[in-house]
C-alpha cells in the first residue's frame, strides 16, 4: 500500500495510547471494510508532526481485493491521509525490512510565509549553506551514528549507510535531502539542527567531525521542529512484487 499523509494533527505513524496516529486511521478503515481487525505494518515509524510525500504499508488482506478499494478506503480516512496505490507482493514480503533505502527532505523557510508555517520551520538567520554542504558530504565517509540518535533508544546498532546529503537553496527556502538505508530515531533532525549550528559558523568543519566520533548525543545541536521534515521516498528491490 503506498500512501501520503500531512502529519500535523497525528501523534506519528504508529498507534499510541492516546492521539490519533496514521497506523491507527488505517486500521480501522480497513476493520470497517472487511469486518474484522488487520494490521498494518508501516516501512517506518514517523514522528509526531512529521509528514510523509510517499510511505509504504503492508497489510495481509483475508479476500479477494474489490476494484473500488483504494475509492472506499480514501472515504473512510481522514482528509490529511490519502491512499495512492495497491501492490500485490510475495507473502513473505515485508514493508520495513524489505525496504533497501528512505529519503527525506527538510524544508527551512528563510522568510515568513503563513501558509509554510505548519510545513517548514521558519529561520531568518543567515546561514552558509557551503559549510553546511561541506559537513554534510563527510556524513557519507561515517556509518556510526549514535551522536544523532534520540538517547534510550532500543537499537541494536546505529551503523548507516548514507547515500545522498545535501542542501540547496531555492527562493526564500532551503532544503535538505539525505538518503540511507536506514535511520536512527529522531536522526534527520538532529543532523539539521547540527548543520544549522554550522552554517551559523559556531560549529567548525573539525567541530562536527569530533562530534561524529564522540558517539554522544549532547555533543550535538539540537532537534528541529517536526513540521518541516518530509518522509518523500521509500525503495524496494523489484523482486518482493508479485507478478
Amino acid at each position: 500500500m503506498e500512501l501520503s499523509y500531512e502529519g500535523t494533527s497525528f501523534v506519528g505513524w504508529q498507534r499510541q495510547p492516546k492521539g490519533e496516529s496514521v497506523q491507527a486511521c488505517l486500521e480501522d478503515a480497513l476493520c470497517i471494510l472487511f469486518r474484522e481487525s488487520i494490521a498494518v505494518v508501516g516501512a517506518g515509524r514517523t514522528d509526531a508532526g512529521v509528514h510523509a510525500r510517499q510511505l509504504f504499508a503492508h497489510v495481509d488482506l483475508p479476500v479477494k481485493l474489490p476494484e473500488d478499494l483504494i475509492f472506499r478506503l480514501n472515504k473512510l480516512l481522514p482528509k490529511s491521509i490519502a491512499v495512492l496505490a495497491l501492490f500485490p507482493v510475495l507473502q513473505e514480503s515485508h514493508a520495513r525490512f524489505d525496504a533497501i533505502s528512505r529519503s527525506y527532505t527538510y524544508i527551512i523557510t528563510t522568510k515568513k510565509n503563513p501558509f509554510l508555517e505548519k510545513r517548514a520551520y521558519q529561520f531568518t538567520k543567515n546561514l552558509n549553506i557551503d559549510l553546511m554542504n561541506e559537513a554534510a558530504a563527510i556524513l557519507l565517509t561515517h556509518k556510526d551514528f549514535k551522536c544523532f540518535s534520540k538517547s534510550k533508544t532500543d537499537v541494536k546498532t546505529y551503523i548507516c549507510d548514507v547515500l545522498k546529503a545535501n542542501w540547496e537553496r531555492k527562493e526564500h527556502k532551503l532544503i535538505f535531502s539525505i538518503q540511507a538505508n536506514r535511520f536512527l530515531r529522531n536522526m534527520v533532525r538532529a543532523v539539521v539542527g547540527t548543520l544549522i549550528e554550522v552554517g551559523l559558523e559556531k560549529v567548525s568543519i573539525d567541530d562536527f567531525k569530533n562530534i561524529l566520533a564522540s558517539r554522544d548525543r549532547s555533543q550535538a545541536g539540537y532537534s528541529v521542529p517536526a513540521h518541516g521534515l518530509y518522509l518523500i521516498n521509500v525503495s524496494y528491490p523489484k523482486h518482493i512484487f508479485a507478478v
